[in-house]
């Protein structure tokens, strides 16, 4: 197959990002191969190997994936082109015949302990537990018998020849992984009216009151902010930057007129996508932020500047 239709995902395989990934309908016809690492995956696209990576990006637990958000705030640049949303539940696997009190040490993704920790303090309180770069890893790490117990999917089971000592172990109900499917700048695609803008700002100057300016941009024009964060800068303590996801499509006129104002008060502006929202939602826009009155404001400027207001 040709590098466009291979796509590349955190790996190895059994992660929840395959699982993830197999649900987008062109998987079937892609060539999937997995990564050891975030940047691995990333950098296999920007260097023309792969025309497309599916990564974790976010989970309703434990917030922002920063691996991935650090990738696309200061590498080279790359664009968000769809999202998935994957309801997540862990299993803890084990070699067979094992037992629940011969589990003295466990691993899996530091993302996973977040959402195990009331679980194992219940169930194993006196387990070690070790991260590993990805929960299908720890599993290939049980398999090896580096450990006794790896938190990963129940689908994993079979690849590793492991079998799930408990399932469906969650500390937080409808806890849900967000990944995105990320490629090479290209032009954007048409809006479906359910979108989302993603893009990272930095700010110029530290001053009382600069980073609610920069809300502002978005507050008045009506864009609805869905997340917010701030990454170091690793140009010192205090220098932030802040990774933001917004609803509509950058074609919306309230949505590139927010971009537009960030542009000229910030040091920086990256624009890293937008694309359908997964859940297929659309945007909510208020009095007189929709496209139609924007026109009509510029025709009432125009209109005013030739003395016809």
């Amino acid at each position: 197959m040709s590098p466009a239709s291979r796509y590349t995902y955190l790996g190895p395989e059994g992660t929840f990002t395959e699982a993830a990934l197999r649900t987008l309908p062109e998987a079937a016809t892609r060539e999937l191969v997995p990564m050891v690492s975030v940047p691995a995956a990333l950098d296999a696209v920007r260097r023309g190997e792969a025309g497309g990576a599916l990564v974790p990006i976010e989970n309703s637990v434990e917030g922002g994936i920063t691996a991935t958000l650090d990738e696309l705030a200061f590498g080279e640049p790359l664009m968000i082109y769809r999202e998935v949303l994957l309801p997540i539940a862990f299993a803890l696997l084990v070699r067979p015949g094992t037992a629940l009190n011969e589990v003295k040490t466990v691993t899996g993704h530091p993302a996973a302990q977040a959402q195990v920790r009331g679980w194992l303090s219940e169930h194993l309180p006196d387990a070690v537990w070790e991260s590993a770069a990805s929960n299908a890893d720890g599993a290939r790490l049980v398999q090896e018998g580096r450990f006794d117990g790896a938190f990963a999917g129940e689908f994993a089971a079979p690849t590793y020849g492991l079998e799930p000592l408990a399932t469906e172990i969650h500390d937080a109900q409808n806890a849900t992984t967000r990944f995105v499917l990320v490629g090479r700048p290209a032009r954007l695609a048409a809006p479906t009216g359910a979108d989302k803008t993603s893009a990272v700002f930095w700010l110029r100057d530290d001053h009382p009151g600069a980073l609610l300016e920069l809300l502002q941009e978005f507050a008045i024009r009506g864009v609805n902010l869905m997340r917010i964060e701030s990454r170091p800068t690793g140009r010192g303590l205090g220098q932030y930057c802040f990774s933001v996801d917004a609803e509509g499509h950058l074609t919306d006129r309230r949505v590139g007129e927010t971009l537009m104002g960030l542009r000229r008060r910030c040091l920086n502006v990256r624009f890293l996508g937008s694309y359908p929202r997964a859940d297929e939602v659309a945007a909510r826009v208020g009095r007189g932020t929709t496209d139609e009155e924007f026109t009509d404001a510029a025709d009432w400027l125009n209109r005013a500047l030739d003395g016809r207001a």
